[in-house]
């Protein structure tokens, strides 16, 4: 009984530990040396025509700074083409369009009269735009003067099919905004590390991100997470992926944890959806994007079941070893983090990791029971 216990109990651990720490690690450490060689565009070239498209429901704090940015974001307008879907927006969102439209004709907005989420939004703007290079985005992205160039680049190489930003989290270390950019910066590397190992990205960013037109999959209309969607489809299409990391912008982090629980939550239903339409991608084990898939998702998905798991082997162990009474205790302590305010960068970390994993297992048993919309409300903008 004991070793079959500590059997479980040391598989949980390095399961979570190669997901968070030994994975990245070894793709960073590994990886330095490597350059991702492409044929990209030049800014000399006859750059193709693009299409930015963006779901925007009550944006009215950030949209105007986001169509700013965009519009001198030093790509040729004349090869532009900007449509806005306002989801049934009762705010200030469309009469803020429809300013820069009047001055800008190639911003278009586009109403839909009743609430109809953003994939659903993006899945019909697709069908309206007439360009090969779409670029996905959301408002509070704000681009810097060359993201776009950046992005459309690659699409020289007829084999890149998706192209993702480098989506630079904007935080002022109130609440866990400070958490969160510490995390965006890891996921950040470790996606720019899979695109030079493997050519493809675990999950281009829904924020910015380019895919070509006939890559582009419409998404199911109850699917939560729509861009982990597009890109899986891409890897399964066996087409490349690049992370551009100069291809960067800007986004607020959230600073209330209730507001990220909520978010994480979605997020979690939608990445279990997506596991049960892919899991044909996680075999063979061996190949890069089947590895990427188990190491950088699938085993942080289930990290909640692993740290039950540690706890109740722990707990059963201690009945046999008193060194197991202390790591059962720690581990209690952990999951009452959340609970506790301390002033501490590494308690805070602590507190975020076990609060994430809640949230996770919540979206789990939600999933369980059905998703029926993706339909969402907008995160609070720290504006």
């Amino acid at each position: 009984m004991f070793n079959l216990f500590l059997i479980i109990f040391v598989v949980s651990v390095l399961a979570i530990l190669h997901t968070y720490i030994f994975y990245p690690a070894g793709l960073i450490l590994f990886s330095k040396k490597k350059e991702i060689k492409n044929d990209v565009y030049s800014s000399q070239d006859n750059l193709p025509e693009v299409t930015i498209l963006m779901a925007a429901y009550n944006e009215e704090k950030v949209l105007d700074e986001k169509i700013r940015s965009v519009v001198e974001s030093g790509y040729p307008l004349n090869k532009m083409k900007f449509l806005i879907g306002s989801d049934a927006s009762t705010d200030g969102t469309n009469s803020i369009i429809g300013k820069w439209s009047s001055s800008h004709p190639f911003i278009q907005l586009i109403e839909f009269a009743g609430r109809t989420g953003k994939a659903g939004i993006i899945n019909k703007l697709v069908t309206k735009s007439e360009t090969e290079i779409l670029v996905l985005t959301d408002a509070n992205v704000i681009f810097k003067k060359d993201t776009l160039f950046n992005l459309v680049r690659h699409f020289k190489n007829t084999k890149v099919a998706q192209v993702c930003a480098n989506i630079i989290k904007v935080s002022d270390n109130s609440g866990i905004s400070g958490q969160e950019k510490t995390y965006m910066q890891l996921e950040n590397k470790i996606k720019l590390y899979e695109s030079v190992n493997w050519r493809i990205v675990m999950g281009a960013e829904g924020g910015c991100n380019a895919i070509r037109k006939q890559n582009y999959a419409e998404v199911p209309y109850n699917f939560c997470v729509d861009d982990f969607y597009v890109s899986m489809n891409v890897i399964e299409q066996g087409k490349e992926i690049v992370f551009d990391e100069h291809a960067i912008c800007y986004e607020d982090a959230p600073s209330l944890s209730s507001v990220e629980f909520a978010r994480k939550v979605r997020i979690s239903m939608g990445n279990f959806q997506n596991l049960s339409r892919y899991k044909k991608l996680l075999l063979p084990f061996w190949k890069g994007s089947s590895f990427a898939f188990w190491s950088h998702k699938v085993l942080r998905w289930i990290t909640p079941f692993l740290l039950i798991t540690c706890l109740i082997s722990s707990a059963v162990l201690s009945f046999y070893n008193d060194w197991f009474i202390l790591i059962t205790g720690l581990q209690v302590i952990g999951f009452t983090t959340p609970l506790v305010s301390i002033n501490s960068k590494y308690f805070k970390l602590i507190s975020h990791f076990y609060l994430m994993n809640i949230a996770l297992l919540k979206g789990f048993f939600v999933f369980m029971g059905g998703v029926e919309s993706n339909i969402w409300q907008p995160t609070k903008r720290n504006v």
